[in-house]
């Protein structure tokens, strides 16, 4: 009686293996080339906002978005002296940190025009303000808001009472930054301060913060 063995399976297993291998290497090299696609368009996203000489200013202000903007800021007024135009739509953040931007606005030779949309509040706001009058406008459905800055006082009383004393003191030279930019009166501003203020841009506009409302690029020439 002639007997048949049944076929080996070595052989299909060997092709299936070498179809699984190349499925997870062809997944691992896709998983490799995500980041750097990403990385592709960022880098294409920042040479043509750089080309357009705008800034932009998203989310909470910290010490990392400061450097970045500074920087930015930096190189484009070294290239030329034409307008630079910062986009901002912040809720606020780090006093300091927003200083460090309101003070790079006002200390480059390239004129700026800030430019709000979204919220504009708190640091966001004080960014906002570094420009000339003139030169601060809004998309129509942004918001403002002013506030005294926030501290989370700690530990000992001593420590305590030093850092209630540099909020106090913060409160007052942002009020009177506020004041000076706006045109209002010192004690208005401080008493406005007190509790979240909020301003639509028809608001704002009466305040002083924002001179004129815009709705298109070519209206910022």
């Amino acid at each position: 009686m002639t007997c048949f063995e049944p076929p080996k399976a070595t052989g299909m297993m060997h092709t299936m293996n070498e179809i699984l291998h190349g499925r997870l290497n062809n997944n691992a090299a896709q998983e490799k080339d995500r980041p750097e696609r990403a990385e592709r368009q960022e880098s294409i996203s920042e040479q043509l906002s750089f080309k357009s000489r705008f800034v932009l200013v998203f989310g909470e202000i910290t010490h990392t978005l400061a450097r970045t903007t500074c920087e930015r800021l930096i190189a484009l007024s070294h290239q030329s002296s034409e307008p630079i135009r910062v986009l901002i739509s912040s809720p606020g953040g780090h006093v300091e940190s927003g200083d460090a931007i309101h003070d790079m606005i006002r200390f480059i030779d390239a004129p700026v025009t800030t430019v709000g949309t979204g919220w504009v509040a708190s640091a966001g706001t004080h960014i906002f303000l570094a420009a000339d009058k003139e030169r601060r406008v809004c998309l129509p459905n942004t918001r403002f808001m002013i506030h005294q800055p926030a501290g989370g006082a700690g530990g000992p009383a001593t420590d305590i009472a030093i850092q209630a004393k540099e909020i106090l003191r913060t409160r007052e030279r942002i009020a009177a930054v506020i004041a000076r930019q706006t045109g209002n009166d010192y004690k208005k501003v401080l008493a406005d301060m007190e509790r979240d203020f909020w301003m639509n841009p028809k608001e704002a506009i009466e305040y002083g913060i924002v001179a004129r409302v815009i709705e298109s690029h070519r209206e910022l020439s």
